[in-house]
């Protein structure tokens, strides 16, 4: 039965919610391939694995999708964003039949790579493509979507292996890749079906049928006519460029400061450390205490339903408090919560008895929720939302291939850190962490609910750093000022306050990364 007109929702979040299944894919990915690898079913088949080996095994899908991804906004400039994200769904499904199909582990492996290359194309445009069909009031919410399917199927991923570790067979391990190949047939079809982004359409000329689109979309034609049907000069003359001057384009002058914020905040946010603890939960887990096998798989679970809980309200809430609330709460919680395991392992408080194994366990969980429900989502909304239309495609790939390489170094690097030193990598990831968020606590606007054309003005003037002792300075003086009005907040609340009244006291000499 259809649904009551008043109860449809409207084009543009259905819309985003079909290409928003590229998210399920690199979740169930995630969250089961930890646990496939490390399952008898599959050392049956593949043999043992050494550590630097099974590093390399999960993490080459990340360097794999790196290149694709730097090299997908040209792509997705001339031929449409959905175009690009089909490709990458149909390359992603070739990689799922090759893993699932694998009987060596070289097979395996080169699955992953057509897995990874399927993720750079798709990852990046997906997101830019549901910031241009939505409203500026939901932006932050639907393009919060894919990220928000992503711990879905995470924690879906982490009970199918949990539960097809029982199956006594090869099966075990390759139905979570029978599955993912089945979800990327699917979201290749399905972009053939919907609407292309109307912003798109504008730059490419195509005025009437923009229109159409929107009104396709379901968008008010107050805020079309004021943003998205609104022609700039400069985007449309700029668009129909080579792919070679499409990314020189990003390091233009006027467009440099912009293309650095998105390569930091999407690169930095992967170096707090979060897919070590994701594709490795299990690992983590036993190396706390916990029994390898059973109370592993169901602590990676508990923690992906919990992950699934928090992410829920914060994807509702991404409009609501701003994309520095995300980053500077975020970032406090990620960077405390790490330095604080690698000082319990550092003074040789955990053991397989005792609450030293809890005060790892507990903190582990905490890590993974407070990443979830803050920088998981930022990072990749605000990655494609500062970006002018004629280089969105183009910078949000670049930025999405540099996200897919530090992912990897991580995927990479965490057994064998956890090998020899436990405490040496909550270090790392802990440092990493608090100096992005000193980083982008100083320098970052806030763009929540502003549209993507008015978004732009915050940078269109040339940007200039200063030195951190006149920053101190200035700092210091704007933060008296406002002791007043600040002081009845909470201390979370005070400090995001005081950082954007620095923000917003700088914002004439004092801009993003020039």
């Amino acid at each position: 039965m259809l649904w009551p007109s008043h109860l449809r929702p409207a084009g543009y979040t259905i819309a985003s919610l079909a290409v928003s299944l590229g998210g399920i894919l690199n979740g169930f990915d995630t969250g089961s391939v930890g646990a496939v690898v490390t399952m008898p079913q599959f050392t049956d088949t593949m043999g043992e694995i050494s550590p630097s080996l099974l590093g390399f095994t999960v993490s080459v899908i990340m360097f794999a999708g790196a290149i694709p991804s730097f090299f997908s906004g040209p792509p997705a400039d001339r031929y449409g964003r959905l175009a690009v994200v089909a490709a990458g769904a149909v390359s992603f499904a070739i990689g799922a039949v090759l893993q699932a199909s694998a009987f060596s582990l070289a097979q395996f492996i080169i699955g992953r790579v057509f897995a990874g290359a399927g993720e750079g194309l798709f990852l990046g445009v997906m997101n830019v493509y549901i910031c241009e069909i939505s409203p500026s009031a939901r932006r932050g919410t639907l393009a919060s979507l894919p990220q928000l399917f992503s711990v879905l199927a995470m924690c879906a991923g982490y009970f199918t292996a949990y539960g097809s570790v029982k199956i006594q067979s090869s099966i075990a391990w390759r139905l979570p890749f029978v599955i993912m190949a089945v979800i990327a047939v699917a979201m290749a079809i399905t972009c053939f079906l919907l609407p292309p982004s109307p912003r798109w359409l504008v730059l490419r000329g195509r005025q009437e049928e923009a229109i159409a689109v929107v009104q396709r979309l379901g968008i008010q034609s107050a805020e079309a006519e004021k943003d998205i049907l609104r022609v700039r000069d400069e985007d449309v003359s700029k668009q129909h460029t080579s792919f070679y001057h499409s990314l020189r384009l990003i390091w233009a002058r006027q467009y440099r400061g912009r293309t650095i914020l998105a390569l930091f905040i999407l690169g930095m946010v992967q170096l707090s450390g979060i897919d070590g603890v994701m594709y490795y939960a299990p690992t983590l887990f036993a190396q706390a205490g916990l029994p390898e096998n059973t109370a592993g798989f169901l602590a990676s679970g508990l923690s992906g339903i919990l992950i699934v809980i928090i992410s829920i309200p914060a994807a509702i809430l991404a409009d609501k408090w701003g994309r520095r609330t995300s980053v500077i709460v975020g970032g406090v919680l990620l960077s405390s919560l790490m330095f604080l395991m690698g000082i319990m392992y550092a003074v040789g408080a955990v053991h397989h008895t005792g609450a030293g194994r809890w005060v790892v366990i507990v903190s582990i969980f905490a890590f993974a929720l407070s990443y979830a429900a803050t920088w998981a989502f930022v990072g990749k909304i605000y990655a494609s939302e500062i970006q002018p239309g004629c280089t969105r495609a183009a910078s949000n790939a670049v930025a999405t291939g540099l996200s897919f390489f530090t992912n990897g170094i991580v995927a990479l690097i965490t057994p064998i850190l956890l090998a020899k030193s436990a405490y040496g990598a909550y270090f790392l990831f802990g440092g990493l962490s608090f100096g992005t968020l000193v980083v982008l606590g100083l320098y970052m606007p806030e763009t929540r609910g502003e549209p993507l054309e008015s978004i732009q003005e915050v940078f269109s003037k040339p940007l200039q750093l200063h030195g951190f002792g006149n920053l101190l300075r200035r700092g210091l003086g704007s933060s008296s000022s406002t002791f007043g009005r600040l002081s009845g907040r909470t201390s979370v609340e005070s400090s995001t306050a005081e950082l954007d009244e620095l923000s917003r006291a700088h914002a004439a000499s004092v801009r993003v990364l020039a």
